[in-house]
């Protein structure tokens, strides 16, 4: 199925946005408008751009418009993912073994989470007793205490939208034991205490943060509705050795918007029709509905300002890990677990790489030349110009560099500038 294209996306924003706060005051707030504001102009010379002239032709000119690079924005998705992969990717050390986990929340707890969205303390609570309950468990699993390495990445949404809080972790497959200063592998992982070790640290979480009768008592009640625990997906065995790209793994669970473009069938106007793939049925779902329901379903996820969604606990800590390498490294070792060349470090990319990645064209090189093109402007809504090289040649910037010549056209040159080349000062085509 073809999805919509983001200008229609924008649309939908654009002519029901008003509406949709008048009716949803609780996010009808600067914070929530900064974001949405920020989606529409994604792009747009209006939400600022920075122009590129080639000053060796004078024949070519770019402007590159700002883009919003926000998880909620469906243009920028791309870019967030790449963002992502790279961060993550930085931090995995390389020879250790890693398990991919999956943490949800009972369904009786999501409201709690989406009650309190603006304030982020329930969902860092969540992540760190996410981090907490697998400790616990190696330590229960290798039979001494030990500090383990997890990236905990939180994802607020399920494949069809709805607000559902889950937490994804990469984790080390062993811990350091600090009293000895040794490194533990563990070799089997106890699937048969996980759900009930998350069930009493996320319950226990609940109470601590939120100590309140009402929470208390749906608390007590979770304990008897749920007596095996609450649901935990890990993956069987590790996660695979021969992975190059261990982020990008990871990547393609959480570093998704919500409802993607390409999901997004069609716009009436008043309804938006978009399709899920069902977790329980594996097929393609398709649903309509109301547009105000669907940017509700949009704007919920929205993660408070300043919200960090990926948080390293443990060894993953750089300077935790630095503390204990060379124990790591022996431990890994003995026992003969060490993965040579599993893991890459992925750059990340701007503007420029994604481009080429597209379309086989380097955007800063001049059509006419060859050459590449110079910062010529940068201007910024808020700022105003922040940079301007014309400017900077009017006052004087290269004159000890440079002396007026008559180029034969009827215009001038200044000949020559700081790098050495010739800079027309004759009209460039757009």
């Amino acid at each position: 199925m073809q999805g919509i294209d983001q200008d229609t996306f924008r649309r939908i924003f654009e002519e029901h946005w008003d509406k949709f706060k008048s009716g949803h005051p609780s996010y009808a707030t600067e914070y929530y408008e900064e974001v949405v504001q920020k989606m529409l102009g994604c792009g747009r010379e209006e939400g600022g751009y920075s122009e590129y002239l080639c000053t060796c032709c004078g024949q070519d000119r770019r402007r590159i418009a700002f883009t919003c690079k926000s998880c909620f924005c469906l243009s920028c998705s791309k870019g967030y993912t790449d963002d992502f992969v790279a961060q993550v990717s930085r931090v995995l050390q390389p020879g250790l073994k890693y398990r991919h986990m999956i943490l949800t929340v009972a369904e009786q707890l999501r409201i709690y989470f989406y009650r309190n969205r603006q304030e982020g303390k329930l969902l860092s609570g969540l992540m760190r007793c996410g981090y907490e309950c697998l400790e616990d468990v190696v330590s229960r699993a290798v039979k001494q205490l030990v500090k383990i390495g997890a990236i905990v990445v939180v994802q607020t949404h399920g494949r069809s939208g709805h607000h559902n809080p889950h937490l994804h972790i990469i984790m080390t497959s062993g811990g350091i034991n600090e009293q000895t200063g040794k490194w533990v592998d563990m070799g089997y992982f106890p699937y048969e205490i996980i759900h009930k070790k998350w069930q009493y640290h996320l319950l226990k979480m609940m109470k601590e943060i939120m100590p309140t009768d009402e929470v208390k008592r749906v608390v007590d009640d979770l304990w008897k509705k749920y007596p095996d625990g609450f649901v935990a997906h890990v993956t069987k065995g590790k996660v695979p050795d021969q992975c190059r790209g261990l982020a990008r793994y990871l990547a393609k669970y959480v570093a998704s918007p919500p409802i993607a473009l390409r999901r997004i069938i069609s716009y009436t106007g008043k309804e938006v029709t978009y399709w899920y793939k069902d977790h329980q049925t594996k097929g393609k779902e398709v649903v309509t509905v109301n547009v105000l329901t669907f940017i509700g379903r949009m704007v919920q996820h929205i993660l408070p300002k300043g919200f960090q969604r990926i948080r390293y606990y443990g060894l993953q800590a750089t300077k935790t890990f630095k503390k204990w390498v060379e124990a790591i490294k022996e431990g890994l070792r003995k026992v003969g677990r060490a993965i040579k060349g599993a893991y890459e470090v992925v750059a990340s990319k701007g503007y420029r790489e994604r481009y080429k990645e597209m379309s086989g064209r380097d955007p800063l090189i001049c059509r006419y030349c060859g050459r590449e093109m110079d910062l010529w402007k940068t201007w910024h809504p808020k700022y105003g110009t922040i940079y301007d090289e014309w400017e900077n040649l009017k006052a004087g910037k290269y004159e000890r560099f440079v002396k007026e010549r008559d180029t034969g056209g009827g215009g001038y040159s200044l000949w020559p500038p700081a790098g050495g080349v010739q800079l027309p000062l004759l009209p460039v085509r757009m």
